[in-house]
């Protein structure tokens, strides 16, 4: 959430860096919210001057008690006032619940970090390593996986549709290898707290995170309940420590924590549906971390290359792009993209988002920390990256190192974890 002061204080600069996002919705959404705004203050003047008068008449009956004086016209008039104050109250807690509501639909200010733009404005960083060569031509990993005996992608769809694919084997070794490889770098290496989260949320997380109310359409919901399966561990464990205020000489605090992702990738049929690109449930590694505001860009870069380091020790080529500002995600004010080298698909594919949220996802679930012993607690930052999301991957690995003899190769990092550093096709 913005910040709410800063838009009242300077509405044209809230205006003009949020221009920067090309969505025209953003103009109306923030004339509401002064418009809102401005209507809850006067209303709260109002109140506070009808309370304020009504403790003055409040201390004058009593003076008129210890005087045995009647004060019938006094109460009559503290009656009539405590309707007012009554019916004021309803009316300022239905303008400041619209007034959050609106709130909660405007995006994150983008950084100036950002290019402008839309997505054809993002800017390549830097890249890693160097695409494969191969001397045949080299095959999409649907047909590998088949062809290894590890991918089904027919009876997923049995099971649940498409886009829900079954590991088979050691497909589903791959998997678990893979978790196990990047768990142990990121907590070792990296210092991160690993957490095992629920895969079930309320809609209190989502809010604090910024999937709801705007990706409601992406998230399975479990209406019964009133619960929604995870779209990404980002919301439990930044949620962890909702409505908390923390030691600031706790900060930074780094999580790690592997699990299923589910997402209903609505609007996205037809898009990148072949294999493993889009699915609906996937495994992912998430890093999240709670920082000094004025730790942020430092620590931004921190786990970027956190992320890198896993696609370093694969031994995958990447580039890192800096998302343009009108292709930024709602939450974030920067975020750096990873892209894979596929050979298969011949193509860059997104396997990690770094992003850094300022502290947009910390006022919408109101996490705070306290920068001295007794100073005034102040929002903090938030960050998150995947390092990384299995499936493109998967793809990688397989694509990428592929041989002649339709064999596999495995990276020497990983071949500890998987039991083997070769897969090969079935007989």
């Amino acid at each position: 959430m913005i910040d709410l002061r800063q838009l009242r204080q300077d509405p044209d600069s809230v205006r003009s860096r949020l221009a920067r996002r090309l969505d025209p919705a953003v103009d109306a959404m923030l004339e509401d919210i002064l418009a809102l705004d401005t209507q809850r203050r006067a209303l709260l003047l109002r109140v506070e001057s009808l309370k304020s008068e009504r403790n003055k008449a409040t201390e004058a009956v009593a003076r008129r008690k210890r005087a045995k004086e009647s004060a019938d016209d006094l109460m009559a008039d503290l009656r009539a006032s405590g309707d007012k104050v009554r019916v004021l109250d309803a009316e300022l807690r239905e303008v400041e619940t619209a007034l959050e509501a609106r709130a909660l639909e405007v995006p994150n200010l983008p950084s100036p970090e950002c290019p402008d733009g839309d997505a054809s404005a993002n800017a390549v960083v830097r890249t890693w390593g160097t695409a494969p060569r191969f001397d045949f031509e080299p095959r999409p990993h649907w047909e590998l996986g088949e062809r290894l005996g590890i991918l089904d992608f027919p009876r997923g769809a049995k099971l649940s549709g498409s886009g829900f694919p079954v590991f088979v084997g050691l497909g589903a070794r791959l998997v678990r290898a893979l978790e196990n490889f990047m768990l142990d770098l990121h907590t070792r290496e990296h210092g991160y707290v690993e957490v095992s989260p629920p895969l079930l949320l309320n809609q209190a997380s989502l809010l604090g995170t910024g999937q709801l109310p705007k990706f409601e359409e992406e998230l399975y919901a479990i209406e019964r309940d009133a619960l929604y399966l995870l779209p990404t561990a980002e919301v439990p464990v930044t949620n962890l420590h909702r409505d908390e205020i923390l030691d600031g000489a706790s900060l930074p605090i780094g999580y790690v924590a592997s699990t299923p992702c589910f997402r209903r990738e609505a609007g996205a049929h037809g898009k990148d549906t072949r294999g493993l690109i889009r699915v609906h449930q996937f495994d992912k590694v998430e890093l999240v971390r709670l920082v000094r505001p004025e730790d942020g860009p430092a620590e931004h870069a921190r786990i970027t290359a956190h992320a890198e380091a896993v696609l370093q020790r694969l031994g995958l080529p990447y580039r890192v792009l800096s998302l343009a500002a009108g292709d930024v995600g709602f939450a974030s004010a920067h975020t750096l993209d990873l892209e894979v080298w596929a050979a298969g698909v011949n193509g860059w594919l997104e396997v990690s988002s770094a992003s850094t949220f300022t502290d947009f996802q910390a006022r919408r679930a109101n996490i705070r920390f306290r920068p001295d012993p007794g100073a005034k607690p102040e929002f903090l930052h938030t960050l998150n990256a995947s390092a990384l999301a299995f499936p493109r991957t998967i793809i990688a690995l397989l694509e990428n190192g592929q041989q002649a003899d339709g064999s596999v190769q495995i990276p020497e990092a990983l071949a500890p974890y998987l039991g083997t550093d070769r897969l090969v096709p079935r007989a």
